[in-house]
């Protein structure tokens, strides 16, 4: 039992483009430890942009079918990361051409911090909860890297790559996003909050 453990530790310690190498060599076993590495990050990238919470589930699955389908094709080299996202955002754009997503707010996973109480937490939480309902009233543009540089710490080069923007353009509309983001955080009284999650 000991060695097995021992074993999915050190799959987990693979570096990535080792273990990315080894699945399209035939060792498809490892295409699990990629998606625990990916899968909350993309399923908060599509609720984020505004899936439900049932079909940011189906669509991360089938975000991840074609991530193993087209691996062998990817560029090595170029940021896995940044071509996960770009293959999720894809996925999400030819969702809400097919159909007319039902917008909800997204769950953040807020833990309750220590000195908390859970009147304060539950109200944290709402008003987390508040910041991503006003990111819905934001052009995609704004929204989407809003998302990818708060909830996945991407850089200007890969948000550039996924949203086919220049890193000048992603800085532009990275700060008019916010700038529109606190205004009308302004306007629900919520600025607290919005300057927390935004620093």
């Amino acid at each position: 039992m000991e060695a097995v453990e021992k074993g999915d530790y050190m799959t987990q310690q693979i570096p990535e483009e080792e273990l990315i190498q080894r699945i399209i060599e035939g060792d498809k076993q490892l295409f699990t430890v990629l998606v625990d590495r990916y899968k909350n990050k993309v399923f908060g990238i599509l609720r984020g942009m505004g899936a439900s919470h049932q079909d940011a589930q189906d669509l991360a699955q089938d975000t991840f079918i074609r991530i193993y389908r087209y691996l062998p094709t990817r560029r090595e080299g170029s940021s896995f990361s940044a071509w996960v996202y770009t293959i999720a955002v894809n996925r999400m754009r030819d969702f809400m051409r097919q159909q007319k997503p039902v917008m909800t707010a997204v769950h953040t996973g807020l833990e309750q911090t220590s000195g908390e109480t859970p009147e304060k937490h539950v109200l944290n939480k709402e008003m987390q909860r508040e910041i991503y309902r006003q990111m819905d009233q934001l052009p995609e543009s704004y929204r989407l890297v809003l998302l990818l540089k708060y909830t996945n710490e991407l850089s200007y080069e890969e948000i550039a790559d996924i949203t086919d923007m220049s890193p000048t353009q992603v800085r532009n509309a990275l700060y008019r996003g916010k700038k529109t983001l606190k205004k009308q955080m302004e306007r629900k009284g919520g600025l607290s909050t919005y300057e927390a999650y935004s620093k």
